[in-house]
């Protein structure tokens, strides 16, 4: 099989040559490993390379896509995806204009997962899950590994060549106690942009993590009710990026009547210190790239300035339908798919409060921190924590079960009475939008504290 870059200058000429708005190919190499422990087991573990395409068409308005793993048959998926687009289409296409571009984008010379014997890894993570079942009353653990490296050729009947490498890496341990009829459960989560060395070292943070888990058998549960709510820079980042950054993804803007009308650009979201921040240029994270999946540069978006909705996140055709600038956020997992309105990294920018002057004047409230599991619909969400404890006259005090945070997300961002000094950035996980997953993102905060926040116990 001839190698994508043998072939992208060749087609990219080729495509010039159809009747259509627009056509555009992507063509993908991929190498990644992955290694699995189910409990003391270790259930799975190996390598894959990956060699496929695909071709979009837009005529008309209407989009033909055709994906494909034989690169040598490209005349035939493109004549299919244009006669799909044709067929679709029946009004004026709308995208919005960008510059054509011509580069090659490569990857951090050291950050190549792939090329790391897979004996190596496996000797690692066999020690991560050997320190898990030191601990006394694990029911079971799981570890999942799994990394890549990518080689990405965007070409356009615009004129754009873009060839890009990226790297990815994504670890996740979970530990499980049990005792009588109880259940509780720790998780780690960690990834980097192709840096192996930063899923090193971990030893003690796995530890805590596993004995944590056998601690919260005996915690107890708190009382449910409104609390002020101290939550931790990876909460607080899951909560940007699943109640808020979802909403700002134009393509559901644009569809939906209700959520356009509640996401008008100039609203009132929060206090004037709140920054919600969506940002694919900042370096070595992990949803960071120099172009999107449609040749268009990434950028650094304020979606809530000075509490005040004043950005959104678009694909070319969003930004056309709905007359704004491009923001280089349509991304694809994989050739697969055609690409989407998706967040890159995405956080609150920080302000001048310390973590002890966020909590000195709480006479009793919740500190959070972590994240296990929750859901989101429309502007309602409900959060799972990873840990709670109880604040006390300014203090964290006691451990508590894990909690259940729910409300309104436009209320709960008013509530947002203070923003911390500090600031995260979360590379643990995987962006799951329209069944495309794991898509590499990061989401990050300061620590923040929300007055009236509904909190689930007994």
């Amino acid at each position: 099989m001839p190698a994508i870059e043998d072939i992208g200058h060749e087609l990219a000429e080729a495509l010039k040559v159809y009747d259509a708005d627009h056509i555009e190919a992507h063509l993908e190499r991929s190498d990644s490993s992955h290694i699995t422990y189910r409990g003391q087991a270790l259930e799975s573990i190996g390598r894959t390379t990956a060699i496929g395409g695909n071709i979009r068409v837009l005529s008309r308005g209407g989009w033909g896509f055709t994906s494909f793993n034989d690169i040598n048959d490209l005349p035939s998926r493109i004549e299919l995806a244009l006669k799909q687009a044709k067929y679709a289409g029946n009004e004026k296409s709308k995208l919005a204009p960008v510059a054509s571009m011509v580069e090659k984008v490569a990857a951090e010379a050291d950050n190549n997962p792939v090329v790391i014997p897979l004996a190596e890894k496996k000797q690692l993570l066999d020690e991560y899950n050997a320190l898990i079942w030191q601990t006394p009353k694990l029911k079971t653990s799981v570890i999942g590994y799994g990394d890549s490296y990518k080689k990405t050729i965007f070409a356009s009947s615009s004129g754009s060549y873009i060839e890009q490498e990226r790297a990815d890496i994504g670890l996740r341990l979970t530990a499980v106690a049990t005792s009588s009829n109880e259940v509780q459960q720790a998780n780690l989560s960690l990834g980097s942009s192709g840096n192996f060395s930063q899923i090193k070292g971990l030893h003690q943070q796995i530890q805590e993590m596993a004995q944590h888990s056998v601690e919260l058998l005996s915690a107890p549960l708190v009382k449910g009710g409104e609390y002020t709510v101290v939550l931790d820079p990876t909460l607080a980042g899951v909560f940007v990026h699943e109640a808020f950054g979802h909403l700002s993804e134009s393509d559901f803007v644009y569809e939906n009547p209700m959520l356009h009308e509640i996401m008008t650009l100039g609203k009132e979201f929060g206090n004037a210190e709140l920054n919600i921040i969506d940002s694919a240029i900042l370096p070595d994270l992990r949803g960071s790239y120099k172009y999107d999946d449609e040749g268009v540069p990434a950028s650094k978006t304020y979606l809530i300035r000075e509490g005040k909705l004043v950005g959104r996140l678009h694909s070319r055709e969003t930004a056309g339908k709905m007359n704004e600038k491009p923001t280089g956020n349509a991304r694809t997992v994989n050739y697969r798919y055609p690409p989407i309105v998706r967040m890159t990294n995405t956080y609150i920018e920080p302000n001048s409060v310390s973590l002890d002057d966020m909590l000195a004047d709480i006479k009793e409230g919740v500190y959070v921190k972590g994240w296990y599991g929750g859901t989101t619909s429309m502007e309602m969400f409900t959060f799972s924590s990873g840990e709670a404890y109880m604040i006390r006259d300014g203090k964290i005090a006691e451990m508590l079960r894990p909690v259940v945070l729910s409300g309104n997300v436009f209320t709960t961002l008013k509530n947002i009475d203070a923003i911390g000094n500090d600031i995260e950035m979360n590379q643990g996980g995987g962006c799951g939008k329209g069944e495309q997953a794991p898509l590499p993102v990061s989401n990050g905060s300061p620590h923040i504290r929300i007055r009236k926040c509904l909190v689930g116990g007994k």
